[in-house]
């Protein structure tokens, strides 16, 4: 049930996500509203990346923090290559799961240290908001920037139904 219900969720995030990543401006990838905010390049990456989260969450029982590549700045296109081959490996692990997959626990660590252990249905479940909360987050700088915003759950001021 879980793998059949989480997986149009999914497509319909996705889709969205992907939308908003085309219209990252690449020679606006060091922009950032704010001192303390986080670069342009760098939130279009990490929407890149979290798919594959999904992907290490099903497949694997631990994705170690330590062991991550740091951030750099990419082109839009290279980037939304990335986010396709990372969409494709979640649906296709999430397809390929079956229920009791979802039960067993998966951990975030830094080296040895455990920062959290919970089971992969939650693991999953809370890396789509987390990746809809960013998406959320970029359509503010791209709004920022006089980017049209596209449709997500529903119209916006620069595209109707």
């Amino acid at each position: 049930m879980i793998p059949a219900t989480l997986i149009p969720e999914f497509d319909q995030e996705m889709k969205s996500t992907r939308r908003v990543i085309e219209r990252v401006p690449s020679d606006k990838a060091e922009w950032r509203p704010h001192p303390k905010s986080f670069p342009l390049g760098h939130l279009a990456q990490l929407l890149a990346w979290m798919p594959g989260w999904i992907t290490n969450a099903v497949n694997e029982t631990k994705l170690d923090l330590k062991a991550a590549s740091g951030y750099s700045f990419e082109k839009t296109e290279t980037l939304l290559d990335l986010f396709d081959r990372n969409v494709q490996g979640a649906r296709d692990a999430l397809a390929r799961a079956s229920e009791a997959d979802f039960d067993v626990t998966w951990s975030l660590t830094m080296g040895d240290r455990v920062l959290i252990s919970m089971p992969r249905s939650d693991v999953v479940r809370q890396t789509i908001s987390h990746l809809s909360h960013h998406r959320g987050q970029m359509t503010v700088y791209l709004r920022l920037l006089d980017i049209a915003v596209p449709s997500i759950y529903g119209p916006t001021a620069d595209e109707r139904w």
